[in-house]
């Protein structure tokens, strides 16, 4: 494997990281408040673009070359890219994935995800798809944790697959993970969510990653649709995407797009996140 070009960034840039990484949060914390059976995925786009643009920053998807949304809405059966539509319902019961990014005038990003179960429907069905987004976010924590005190990055995804498989019998995407992030949505290092035999680069202070499991309830195999753009189950279950941005400053770790720095999340692990102070 070829050496990375891993950006490091200093404590002064991670500030200002934070900063959009908070805009992405609130972004995305107005999207699961208005979840609800029968709105559509083009009208939560519209509010987590609202909501971006109310905090003087950018949507970083519409950065991305043919791409003309807010935010990915993936449901059920979709794991990831899917393009928000008016056609797009949400029904009671569906388990949708959220992905939304934001950029700062300063030209820093954030990135993050979350899936929701949307109230209602069938109590058993309901069941089974909250299991799999509460297995996918454990495995997130459980990453988040590993990179508190890793060596070697590929620890991390060593720690995304423990979760995964001691929460159930879940596939794990191979080909979409988790990237480096900073002046670009998307830089080195490659964050994989299971073990490789590449230990991965050196973990050093300055880097800032997302770490972003997507899970599946049957086969990991998968497909992109006639959109060019969703990625879905081949076998037709259900999946779950968790992501948050993440840095590993000089005195310790942050979670960039959680508004507690990841205090809730890293707590059963003993963790405690550090803030950097402006």
């Amino acid at each position: 494997m070829g050496r990375e070009k891993i950006s490091l960034k200093t404590d002064a840039e991670i500030l200002l990281m934070r900063e959009a990484g908070l805009i992405t949060a609130k972004a995305l914390a107005a999207v699961k408040a208005a979840i609800v059976p029968g709105i559509s995925t083009l009208e939560l786009d519209a509010i987590a673009e609202k909501t971006i643009i109310d905090l003087s920053a950018k949507s970083n998807f519409k950065l991305v070359a043919g791409y003309h949304h807010t935010v990915c809405a993936s449901i059920n059966d979709e794991v990831v890219h899917g393009i928000p539509s008016k056609d797009r319902i949400l029904a009671a019961g569906d388990l949708i994935s959220i992905d939304c990014g934001a950029i700062t005038p300063a030209g820093w990003n954030g990135d993050a995800a979350f899936s929701y179960l949307v109230p209602g429907g069938d109590v058993a069905i309901s069941a089974k798809r909250q299991a799999l987004s509460d297995a996918c976010e454990s495995s997130l924590w459980a990453g988040i944790a590993a990179l508190a005190s890793a060596v070697r990055l590929n620890e991390v995804g060593r720690a995304v697959e423990k979760s995964v498989r001691n929460s159930g019998r879940y596939g794990i995407l191979q080909d979409y993970i988790g990237h480096g992030v900073g002046r670009s949505m998307h830089e080195d290092p490659a964050v994989f969510n299971y073990q490789t035999r590449d230990l991965g680069p050196v973990v050093e202070t300055g880097l800032v990653i997302a770490i972003e499991p997507m899970i599946t309830a049957g086969s990991e195999k998968v497909q992109i649709l006639a959109d060019e753009w969703t990625i879905s189950t081949k076998d037709g279950q259900d999946a779950s995407h968790w992501e948050h941005t993440v840095a590993l400053h000089s005195g310790g770790i942050w979670v960039l797009t959680a508004e507690d720095g990841g205090e809730a999340g890293l707590a059963k692990y003993g963790v405690k996140p550090v803030p950097l102070n402006p």
